[in-house]
């Protein structure tokens, strides 16, 4: 373990960079730039992003502080995404706040962008680890466009599958009939090409906080006419545009008739209404 001008202290040493363990996100550096992944101590939202991300490490990872109201502790991460630069928070119960070594040291992480996800950063995992991945692995190139995250949650009988994705737009031919997609855009009249395009063997999308007449869950009684069997999560319980967020924290709040014959029910967990999907 090294330091360099007090501000930084050399955690890991790779011939691609360094892992870097910073006090405060206001110490990074030119020294960093497309280089070395940076552990900072800081909160990990929007204000400290945009000076670590100024850099452009290779990676970052920061605190999540609770995470708190609207997500601001850790709305860094999306902003890094947006960027492409992998990003996770550390669980700041486990460490010391203002103390990036021991961050390293002991912190493990709780959230992590799609980027850094791409690269095998996991929850959970030790943040040494984790650095030392984001150090060693390149993310597949992709525009922020092209990050569909598609997560197979369970499997079932005939090939079907449980699959979670950001937005049912990132459904796939490969659905037709035989996947439950768990999604996470809003069910109004925009989702209904998307469901009818790829006309899945069920699916659960968010209500998008229902909005003015139901508009949020209007696609539920449209695509019925179709055979599509389908469900809703209340936004407040799940994070929109998250699948896995819909599939781990989603509560339904609005089902179809079909959904309904399924067992599906209003105030289920959303990964007890996908499984009644999978097996109906």
């Amino acid at each position: 373990m090294t330091s360099t001008q007090d501000l930084q202290t050399v955690v890991a040493e790779h011939d691609r960079g360094h892992v870097v363990a910073i006090d405060s996100a206001y110490d990074v550096d030119a020294r960093n730039t497309g280089r070395d992944v940076v552990v900072s101590a800081s909160y990990s939202g929007v204000l400290p992003a945009r000076f670590v991300a100024d850099r452009r490490p290779r990676g970052a990872i920061g605190l999540d502080c609770g995470i708190g109201p609207e997500g601001a502790g850790i709305a860094g991460l999306w902003f890094y995404e947006a960027l492409g630069i992998p990003a996770a928070t550390a669980d700041v119960t486990g460490v010391h706040l203002g103390d990036g070594v021991d961050v390293h040291r002991h912190g493990r992480i709780s959230r992590v962008n799609a980027v850094a996800a791409a690269c095998g950063v996991t929850v959970g995992m030790p943040v040494a680890d984790a650095a030392l991945l984001l150090l060693t692995t390149d993310p597949a190139a992709q525009t922020p466009s092209e990050i569909t995250r598609r997560t197979v949650m369970e499997e079932g009988p005939d090939g079907r599958a449980v699959v979670c994705t950001d937005s049912i737009a990132f459904g796939t031919p490969a659905d037709r009939d035989i996947n439950v997609l768990v999604t996470a855009g809003h069910t109004g009249r925009s989702s209904v090409p998307y469901l009818r395009r790829f006309s899945p063997y069920g699916f659960i999308c968010s209500d998008g906080g229902r909005g003015r007449d139901d508009s949020g869950v209007a696609g539920l009684a449209i695509v019925e006419a179709d055979g599509l069997a389908g469900a809703c999560v209340d936004a407040r319980t799940a994070m929109m545009g998250d699948g896995l967020s819909s599939y781990r924290d989603g509560v339904i709040s609005a089902v179809n008739a079909l959904a309904a014959r399924c067992g599906v029910e209003i105030g289920m967990p959303a990964s007890e209404a996908a499984h009644r999907l999978l097996h109906r």
